[in-house]
């Protein structure tokens, strides 16, 4: 039910990470700030697409970081993107010191968003039947598939009783999830969410679909570069516990970051990216959502995918969000060492941000010597750069026009 308040804080109190540079969030950070990529040449599929490199997750071993789970042994038979999701979630719960069994379960939701659920799944299925010529698929398939499995799994290895659901933006999915947790801890409906993304579609099919639009880069992601010719495939998860913050302090846990502001639109321009004037609006709605103005961002980790387009837009859409100072404002894009992992990027770069302001450092673009120069703002290139970051605003502009931005401030103490 709906409390009185409805403008209570909302603090991050957990994070936990799976990516092609890290698989812990502290891991994934140490890699940003040291410049690392996660690119690199595909193998096994390389031969049969356009398109051989991708940001793939090497050596993770869901049994050993699963072995804890006790409620929901189903996890170890799911897709891949849910073993992702519930590793993050593992990580990111722990850290939060979220006391089990939940005390009020009906109050704590669960919001994950992925851009392409179990489509790994589905391939797997199909070669297995069609071309490996086995006489059936695994009778777990229909889960392995369906896009709200990986909230359903952590929804019932904690025991969560409130919403628990998926959502489906392209490239803005966690962030939509992310949005929804808040407003509903912010609005009173949770005391909690367990919040963020996950994806895992670097399959043949995936690559021949993005590649049919011209989205891929048959060398690397260069966002903001003169070399940026389309970005590159990757898959991640992000978790995020967010929790009220008079929750939080009552059970004496200790906020990382607060997320003050967010801000959601569509345009309805044009299908593929979204347009300036949209990117100019979410920035701008979440300026006004934390009641911020931009002379009190610091940071900003740009979608910057390395889609030409995309790339000119967003510095256009920067260009009139921060006027004046946006010649002061610290820029990069992590997606040019972890790829592009479609509905997971938004968490992970979430996490970014907390990071930079937790650790007063800006992780770089990589790969960034020669701009483009029609993207001349500060782009923080090649190395990461110290600085007091106090706010930092997160942007994902996705396929279908589909567009959020999210602002997160360093914790009161």
């Amino acid at each position: 039910m709906l409390q009185a308040n409805l403008h209570r804080r909302v603090v991050v109190t957990g994070m936990g990470a799976v990516t092609p540079i890290g698989q812990t969030a502290d891991d994934f950070w140490h890699a940003l700030c040291a410049g690392t990529t996660g690119i690199a040449p595909i193998d096994g599929i390389a031969e049969e697409t356009p398109v051989s490199i991708a940001a793939r997750i090497v050596g993770f071993d869901h049994g050993k970081r699963l072995a804890k789970w006790s409620r929901d042994k189903s996890i170890l038979h799911s897709s891949r993107y849910c073993w992702l999701a519930a590793a993050a979630a593992d990580e990111a719960v722990t850290q939060a010191r979220l006391a089990l069994p939940l005390e009020n379960p009906r109050r704590i939701a669960c919001f994950i968003g992925s851009a392409a659920g179990g489509h790994i799944a589905v391939e797997i299925a199909g070669r297995d039947r069609y071309l490996a010529g086995k006489r059936a698929v695994h009778p777990m398939l229909l889960p392995r598939i369906v896009a709200s499995t990986a909230a359903a799994h952590i929804g019932i290895e904690y025991g969560i009783r409130g919403p628990t659901l998926a959502l489906c933006s392209a490239g803005a999915s966690a962030s939509h999830a992310i949005g929804m947790g808040f407003d509903h801890v912010r609005r009173g409906l949770a005391d909690v969410a367990i919040v963020g993304g996950s994806d895992s579609a670097v399959t043949y099919s995936a690559l021949l679909a993005c590649d049919a639009l011209n989205m891929l880069s048959p060398d690397g992601c260069f966002p903001f570069s003169k070399r940026h010719n389309g970005t590159v495939l990757a898959e991640a998860a992000g978790i995020l516990v967010l929790e009220a913050e008079s929750h939080a302090r009552a059970r004496g846990a200790q906020p990382l970051a607060e997320l003050s502001g967010f801000g959601m639109a569509t345009g309805s321009g044009f299908m593929f990216g979204v347009d300036t004037d949209t990117t100019t609006h979410v920035m701008t709605e979440a300026l006004n959502d934390a009641g911020l103005t931009a002379r009190d961002i610091d940071y900003v980790n740009a979608h910057g995918d390395g889609i030409v387009d995309d790339d000119v837009r967003e510095t256009d859409a920067l260009k009139h969000v921060f006027a004046g100072h946006s010649q002061d404002l610290s820029i990069s894009s992590t997606k040019s060492m972890h790829g592009h992992a479609l509905g997971a990027a938004p968490a992970i770069e979430a996490i970014a941000c907390i990071k930079s302001i937790q650790h007063g450092i800006v992780p770089p673009t990589i790969a960034l010597d020669d701009p483009d120069p029609r993207c001349d703002l500060d782009y923080t290139p090649l190395t990461s750069r110290r600085r007091n970051v106090a706010h930092a605003m997160c942007n994902n502009l996705a396929l279908n026009g589909m567009a959020t931005s999210m602002i997160f401030e360093a914790a009161t103490a």
